[in-house]
């Protein structure tokens, strides 16, 4: 377990990366809180400095994370150890960092280029390895000018590989046919199974990048019925696409599944976050569950997942029936 390779670029992460995402603190997007609300950036390097001490070397954000903050955080955390790590970010969004709000999209190669500098400045590097198209129903008939671009950089040494972050089998495809695609990110958990997206890896060998790989925070189990997270939450005042919340509170059915199955997951000693990783480790030799991180404690509690390893055949079955798949 001490290394995942992303796809076909050969490039070697550690099995749990670490999803910084919170670590940008309170934006906008659609009118709704896009955040986790405030957080503390001294906490936020300490968790990334624990991470890496614990083995940790996949650090995936966004350039629309906080508008900036969360590369910006990155870059002063990981100042001195950049050749340690894999750094992974995501284009596509345009935004306000003056009012932290996302204003719009765009994915033209003059965009692109744009956008690459500006996160190559805030995260303080020369290179990025994994950059990653964050609009997930961008259109199909945007991909080859999009790949295009994307192969411009590598060839210029701005970005090592590519992929796109959608939920979509044949968006992965279709990215897949640029010689540097190499993982595709998209949501992944033992409550939310995607078949379909992982022989879609399989068929085009490429990296399996989970988000939401503890359901928003669900799977911690720090959530339950009586749970009211705040409005400046993302989980708070929900959008469309959330599943696990509702209104600010975990969605009852999911409760109900988690309840079902949470004996296996703790089976070991394992936290049920350290079960819900182990169950991920397990599903494909391709995935590369991205916890969100912002605090030491949960830095060391992902990272505890390594130590225990994947869950086991008889683990899996178990799951599946109990959740009736």
């Amino acid at each position: 377990m001490s290394s995942r390779t992303l796809g076909r670029s050969g490039i070697r992460v550690s099995p749990i990366g670490f999803g910084a995402w919170a670590i940008g603190g309170p934006f906008v997007s659609g009118g709704k809180p896009a955040g986790w609300g405030e957080v503390d950036d001294d906490e936020s390097v300490a968790a990334v400095h624990r991470a890496l001490d614990l083995g940790v070397t996949f650090f995936d954000t966004a350039d629309v994370y906080g508008t900036g903050r969360s590369e910006r955080v990155l870059s002063r955390a990981l100042a001195g150890r950049r050749d340690e790590v894999v750094i992974a970010t995501k284009f596509g969004n345009v935004f306000d960092p003056a009012t932290r709000t996302v204003i719009g999209r765009d994915v033209s190669a003059a965009y692109i280029r744009q956008a690459c500098r500006a996160s190559l400045e805030r995260l303080g590097t020369d290179r990025i390895d994994l950059y990653q198209l964050h609009i997930g129903d961008a259109p199909l008939e945007q991909v080859d000018d999009m790949i295009a671009a994307l192969e411009d950089l590598v060839a210029e040494g701005l970005i090592r590989s590519y992929g796109w972050s959608t939920d979509d089998p044949a968006r992965a495809a279709a990215f897949a046919r640029g010689p540097h695609c190499a993982a595709v990110q998209h949501q992944l958990n033992v409550l939310n199974d995607a078949p379909e997206m992982l022989a879609a890896c399989d068929a085009h060998d490429l990296a399996s990048v989970n988000r939401g790989p503890l359901a928003m925070g669900l799977l911690s189990g720090k959530y339950g019925p009586d749970t009211r997270l705040p409005m400046d939450d993302v989980r708070g005042d929900s959008p469309p696409w959330m599943r696990y919340f509702a209104d600010g509170r975990p969605a009852p059915e999911f409760l109900v599944k988690l309840d079902a199955i949470r004996d296996v997951l703790t089976s070991g000693g394992r936290t049920l976050a350290q079960g819900a990783l182990g169950w991920l480790l397990a599903r494909s030799e391709r995935t590369v569950p991205i916890p969100g991180i912002r605090t030491v404690a949960q830095a060391e509690q992902n990272a505890g997942a390594l130590q225990h390893g994947p869950l086991d055949e008889t683990q899996l079955r178990q799951i599946d029936e109990l959740l009736g798949r």
